[in-house]
């Protein structure tokens, strides 16, 4: 039976089948351009690096199609027809720009492109074009959106997770935003009157193991919880909330991969307890995302370490009591990341934008804050190591841990990243309620903003992306908490933190001038979410040394390589 191209039968199955037809054409893609950047069945850097704008296309086109497929997959009998309706929507343009990329990699590998015209005249597709992303229906999910005031992108939840999740909405609308606008614009370090009731909901200790004192079961975790609980406190407030819990997930993640027993006895309930609070120092000056090639030396001398070199972009570092550490244990550079270790410098709390820490040993560790544009109340730190001294006891899995640092840390950061995913949700949600209830009150030539086609048409993009990436980001949490997902996870990380840009940017244009006043959150929302395509991995370097390189890899059915 012919279908109406103004209405497919079943957009859904539509849906559904289009993407796995892309999937298919995708698939042949990553195989020929592993093909092209392997020597003997192994992908070789030097190829790779000459191919680095294709891997990247195929990176971003990774990221939408499997966003795209998550979407859809979650639409549910019984569930809400909203949110169906945003997954259709997120399909349709994602499975657009997917097609647009393809088709230039096709061309540039030389593969034929008779299966992708196909896809793009299949009839079932271009009714579905229409009826999930054409004016009117824009328009209607606009609207739709508008009166959800942004409850979009609904997760199915047991009750422990809604209840948490409901509690620490509420804590970051009742305690957090009310502080969240001096602690921006005046630059001030988060305050005990966040830290300490945050400290007593337990929100250090998510990813800690009950048996040392925090919420995660001992035999499993539970990243869905660190998701919601991330995204509920970044609504608040992206640096004086949702990001304090980051730093703990990175280092309780490296302790439980690679602590002696004794390092997780001591640490882990500390952790769990935010006593003390914690920080990473990973980049370096002329080492950004470069993880292998970090050159701050520790050098062996009785009962430890002594630490000499800089650290920069240390979030948290002056109020932190102890930080994370990568330092280079074997002074052969040719060994690369395999010359690298974990160590943990224990300092005191400092407030302020500048401290000195001189110890008995006579070392000293100096920080100063780096004035930024956004993510402000945490404040980055440049540090300063000189003849530092770190016992023995606090180097990362003991003897047999030296020379393992970048693994361990790198075990650290798939939580990092599926948290950071979390954090870009959290903006995106605040910046979607903002702009609805702006587009409500504001009138313009004699009507309401929300009204007006154009306006309810930006809504429902913005509520596509924002429903997506929160489904998106709990189907790889399931991954993660089965051991899996470490690709998943970067490229969840890696298009949360892009639609971030792209839904504040467009809540601040519909705000007009008023968004670009302080005194409006939008602003706020807008210089923080730009920091997040930035830190946790670089855009560029997760497109390109993990997402393109895990998919390449897969293809050509080798080992990960660790990144």
């Amino acid at each position: 039976m012919p279908q109406n191209p103004q209405n497919p039968q079943d957009p859904v199955a539509t849906a559904r089948s289009f993407l796995a037809r892309l999937r298919t054409a995708f698939d042949a893609a990553t195989l020929a351009l592993a093909q092209g950047c392997s020597t003997e069945g192994k992908l070789s850097g030097r190829k790779l690096d000459a191919r680095q704008v294709a891997s990247f296309e195929l990176a971003w086109a990774a990221a939408d199609l499997l966003a795209a497929e998550a979407g859809v997959a979650n639409v549910r009998s019984g569930g809400s027809e909203l949110d169906a309706r945003l997954a259709l929507l997120f399909a349709v343009e994602a499975g657009n720009a997917v097609l647009g990329r393809l088709d230039t990699l096709h061309l540039e590998l030389g593969l034929p492109r008779d299966a992708l015209r196909g896809l793009r005249d299949d009839a079932g597709w271009e009714a579905l074009c229409l009826s999930a992303a054409g004016s009117k229906a824009l328009e209607a999910a606009g609207e739709a959106v508008a009166a959800s005031d942004g409850e979009v992108g609904q997760l199915a939840l047991d009750e422990p997770h809604a209840m948490a999740q409901d509690a620490f909405r509420r804590f970051a609308a009742e305690v957090v935003a009310p502080q969240a606008e001096a602690i921006h614009r005046d630059n001030l370090t988060v305050p005990e009157s966040l830290l300490q009731p945050l400290r007593e909901m337990g929100v250090f200790g998510l990813s800690v193991p009950e048996q040392y004192g925090g919420s995660a079961p001992d035999e499993r975790e539970d990243s869905l919880l660190m998701v919601l609980v991330t995204e509920a406190l970044s609504e608040g407030s992206l640096a004086a909330a949702g990001s304090l819990i980051t730093r703990p997930e990175i280092l309780t993640r490296a302790l439980l991969a690679g602590g002696t027993r004794e390092q997780q006895a001591r640490w882990l309930p500390k952790l769990a307890a935010g006593d003390p609070l914690c920080a990473i120092a990973i980049t370096e000056p002329d080492y950004g995302s470069d993880v292998a090639g970090l050159a701050l030396r520790g050098t062996r001398v009785a009962g430890g370490w002594r630490l000499n070199g800089a650290k920069t972009w240390c979030t948290f570092a002056g109020k932190a009591g102890v930080l994370m550490v990568v330092v280079r244990t074997d002074p052969d550079r040719a060994l690369g990341h395999r010359g690298l270790s974990l160590v943990l410098v224990e300092k005191p709390a400092f407030e302020g934008h500048d401290f000195v820490f001189r110890q008995p040993e006579g070392g000293t560790l100096s920080g100063r804050a780096i004035p930024t544009i956004g993510y402000r109340g945490m404040h980055s730190f440049d540090l300063s190591f000189e003849d530092f001294f770190v016992p023995d006891a606090n180097v990362v899995g003991g003897e047999a841990g030296l020379g393992k640092g970048f693994y361990y840390t790198m075990a650290g950061m798939v939580g990092g990243r599926m948290q950071t995913a979390a954090r870009a949700c959290g903006v995106m949600r605040a910046a979607l309620r903002a702009a609805i209830r702006y587009c409500h009150d504001r009138k313009v030539f004699g009507q309401a903003l929300v009204e007006f086609p154009l306006t309810r048409a930006k809504l429902a993009r913005m509520g596509a992306r924002l429903a997506t990436c929160r489904q998106l980001a709990g189907s790889v949490a399931a991954l993660v908490d089965r051991g899996e997902g470490r690709m998943e996870a970067s490229l969840v990380k890696l298009l949360a933190c892009r639609s971030a840009e792209m839904v504040t940017r467009e809540a601040l244009q519909l705000h007009g001038g008023m968004g670009y006043a302080e005194e409006s959150a939008v602003s706020r929302y807008f210089v923080d979410a730009r920091v997040l395509s930035i830190f946790e991995g670089a855009e560029e370097t997760l497109a390109l040394k993990v997402v393109a390189r895990s998919l390449m890899e897969r293809a050509l059915g080798v080992a990960p390589t660790a990144a």
